[in-house]
């Protein structure tokens, strides 16, 4: 039976692409408590703004956006080839698969160290591991909640917006569908996590949250549109793998994940 599967072209696709996309997903999600410096990464001065009354404003952002970029443009071409289906799928089995993460690394930092391992890096400048792992790995409760919220949101948003620009498109202008889907559904994304982890969490006023949130759309409105050629690219390979007549009845049928059929 496995050989068979294997043998298929449409399902070892949607494989390689689930693997890239939930991975991609659970990763931003566990480096997204590190905060840095967009200007200064990239070598310049940090440019400070004023937004809706909230000063001293820059580009500092979570590490998490320099993955997310790839799960939208996963996002996209699983919406293409097997479509509302194929995403609503991996969008719940990704949500499943970061909260296991989150559950993992909740009793890990329960877990009694080792008096050793407690001070090894002290030499390094890292006096108490425990504490450190804490630090990096325990989010706070309503930051968890929040990420996996907009997450789900924003993908199930995303594949419908997708859809209904598809309608009026047809198969051309694929552009149109990925990066408008993808901009309006990381609007909405942008606004859920700050709003649940730092208004209901925090107490955060309404113009400090819609500053925040604000700024990391910003950066991600300027990928997406980054990221379009991408799609393109990775459009054209798997019309070559997978072969035209494959691909075209992949896409017509994208209510569904096609399954064997098999193809040799």
């Amino acid at each position: 039976m496995i050989h068979q599967i294997m043998r298929d072209k449409s399902v070892k696709l949607f494989i390689i692409l689930a693997g890239l996309f939930s991975t991609t997903a659970i990763v931003a999600e566990l480096i997204g408590g590190k905060i840095f410096s967009l200007e200064k990464t990239i070598g310049i001065e940090p440019i400070t703004f004023t937004l809706l009354g909230e000063q001293g404003l820059s580009f500092n952002l979570t590490a998490g956006v320099l993955l997310w970029p790839i799960v939208f443009v996963m996002t996209d071409i699983i919406n293409e080839y097997y479509g509302m289906i194929g995403v609503r799928y991996l969008s719940y089995l990704t949500v499943a698969l970061i909260s296991i993460a989150f559950v993992s690394t909740y009793f890990a930092i329960r877990l009694t160290p080792a008096d050793w391992w407690v001070v090894a890096f002290e030499k390094d400048g890292v006096p108490n591991m425990q504490l450190a792992f804490e630090q990096i790995f325990g989010q706070g409760m309503w930051i968890i909640i929040a990420s996996i919220i907009a997450f789900l949101i924003g993908q199930l948003l995303d594949v419908f917006i997708f859809h209904k620009i598809k309608q009026f498109t047809g198969e051309k202008m694929i552009w149109l569908r990925a990066t408008g889907s993808t901009l309006i559904s990381q609007l909405i994304d942008s606004l859920v996590v700050i709003f649940i982890a730092f208004k209901l969490g925090q107490g955060w006023s309404w113009a400090k949250v819609l500053d925040i949130a604000l700024v990391g759309y910003f950066y991600k409105f300027f990928v997406a549109i980054l990221v379009t050629p991408l799609i393109y690219i990775i459009h054209e390979w798997i019309e070559r793998y997978l072969g035209k007549p494959l691909a075209e009845k992949m896409k017509k049928k994208c209510n569904g994940i096609i399954l064997p059929e098999m193809t040799h």
